[in-house]
C-alpha cells in the first residue's frame, strides 16, 4: 500500500490578483455570489483542485492563490493598518468565519467526486499560524498570540463541516516564522512561549476534538516547543530538516504520540536553478555559478528551457521516502508531499508536474 499524499497549498497565479481578491469577497455574499469576479475565482479554485487530484494527490490543500497572511487577517475585525503593520484598535474578533476556497470546494464536491470517480473529496485545510500572523502587527505580545489563537480556532470550527462527498481530513497550521527568526518573545520560560503553545493547542484542539488529523507545517524544527502541543498529530518540515534523519526524532515521535508528513521534494525553485548550475559547472567558482544561474533564468523566461527539466526526478523522491520509512516505520509516516508551497514556481504547469512526481514516487514505494 502506498503512503498517502498531501501538499501545502500555494500555486502560481492563474487569475489576475484583482479578480482573485474581489472574487474571494463576492462568493461569500448572496447578492454577489454570481458576479464576474466570483465566477473567475470559483473557476480557478475548481480547476486547480481538479488538477491536484488528477495529479494523484490524495488529500490536497485548497488551492491557495491568495497571500497566506492577508487572507486570514482580512477575516478579522478590531484591526487597522498603520504604516504597513496592523494595530489592534478594538477587541480582536472574527467578522467572517468562512474561507472562500473551502466554501467553493464544499459546494462543488459532488460534481468533482463524480467527474474523477472519487468516493469523496478529502481536503487539507491550511491555516496561517498565530506566530506567523503576529509578525504582521506593529506591537507583538504574549496576549496577541493568545488572541490570535482564539480567533483562528473559531475559523477552524466554522469550516469543518463535512458531507457525503466532502471531508476536511487534515487541518494544518502553517508556521514558517517559527524557529527561523530570532524571536525574544519565545525565550525559554517566557510568557510568550507559553502563550504560543496555548494558542496552538486551542486551534489544533478545535480540529482534533472533531476527529480531524492535525498538522504543524514548519520550516525548521530547531526549537522543540511543538513537541509539547498535545493536540498536534502530524509534524512536517523541509527536506533537509534533521527531523527526518535523527534517531532522537524517532524517540520523540513515540514519546509524544506524533507522526510525520515525509517531505520528499524540494520546492525552492531558486535553489533548484542553483543546483542545476553547479551540476553543469563542477568545480566552478561562485562567480561562475552565479553567472550561469542568471543565464538559466534568462532562457527559462524566454521559453527556450522548459523549467520542468529542473525538477527533481521521481527516483530521488522515492529514495527519500524509502529512507524515511526505513528509519521511522510506516506507522509513523502517515503522508508524504512536497516540502512547501509552489507559489514561486515559474509556471502553473510546472507546479502541477511537481505534484504529479510526488504522487508517482509514493506509488513506487510500498509500505
Amino acid at each position: 500500500m502506498a503512503v498517502r499524499t498531501c501538499d501545502v497549498g500555494s500555486l502560481p497565479y492563474i487569475i489576475r490578483d484583482d479578480l482573485l481578491r474581489k472574487g474571494a469577497q463576492d462568493v461569500l455574499s448572496p447578492g454577489r455570489a454570481r458576479s464576474g469576479p466570483a465566477e473567475e475565482f470559483r473557476r480557478a479554485v475548481l480547476m486547480a483542485m481538479r488538477d491536484k487530484l488528477v495529479s494523484g494527490i490524495d488529500v490536497p490543500t485548497y488551492p491557495q492563490f491568495r497571500d497566506m497572511n492577508e487572507m486570514f487577517l482580512a477575516m478579522l475585525s478590531g484591526l487597522e493598518r498603520f504604516e504597513g503593520r496592523y494595530v489592534e484598535v478594538a477587541r480582536l474578533a472574527v467578522k467572517e468565519t468562512r474561507i472562500p476556497e473551502v466554501l467553493v470546494l464544499r459546494e462543488h464536491a459532488a460534481e468533482l467526486a463524480q467527474e474523477l470517480g472519487l468516493e469523496k473529496v478529502r481536503l487539507r485545510m491550511c491555516i496561517t499560524g498565530p506566530h506567523t500572523l503576529s509578525f504582521q502587527f506593529a506591537f507583538r505580545s504574549a496576549g496577541l498570540l493568545r488572541r490570535l489563537g482564539h480567533v483562528l480556532a473559531e475559523v477552524v470550527k466554522a469550516n469543518l463541516a463535512s458531507g457525503k462527498h466532502f471531508e476536511v481530513a487534515v487541518v494544518a497550521l502553517d508556521e514558517p516564522t517559527f524557529a527561523t527568526v530570532d524571536d525574544p518573545l519565545l525565550e525559554r520560560g517566557s510568557e510568550g512561549r507559553e502563550a504560543l503553545l496555548s494558542a496552538w493547542e486551542e486551534v489544533l484542539s478545535a480540529a482534533r476534538s472533531r476527529g480531524v488529523l492535525t498538522c504543524l507545517h514548519l520550516h525548521s524544527t530547531s526549537d522543540d516547543l511543538f513537541w509539547h502541543a498535545e493536540a498536534l498529530r502530524l509534524v512536517e518540515s523541509h527536506v533537509e530538516d534533521p527531523l527526518y534523519r535523527l534517531e532522537e526524532a524517532k524517540r520523540l515521535l513515540e514519546e509524544h504520540d506524533k507522526a510525520l508528513v515525509a517531505t520528499i521534494c524540494r520546492t525552492d525553485f531558486d535553489a533548484l536553478v542553483v543546483a542545476r548550475a553547479r551540476a553543469e559547472l563542477p568545480g566552478g567558482s561562485e562567480a561562475q555559478v552565479a553567472e550561469r544561474v542568471r543565464e538559466l533564468w534568462k532562457v527559462i523566461r524566454s521559453g527556450s528551457l522548459d523549467p520542468v527539466e529542473l525538477l527533481e526526478p521521481v527516483e530521488l523522491l522515492a529514495r527519500r521516502l524509502r529512507e524515511v520509512l526505513t528509519r521511522f516505520g510506516p506507522d509513523k509516516v502517515l503522508f508524504a508531499g512536497p516540502e512547501c508551497g509552489l507559489r514561486a514556481f515559474p509556471t502553473y504547469g510546472v507546479a502541477i508536474e511537481c505534484l504529479r512526481r510526488v504522487a508517482e514516487a509514493c506509488r513506487m514505494v510500498e509500505t
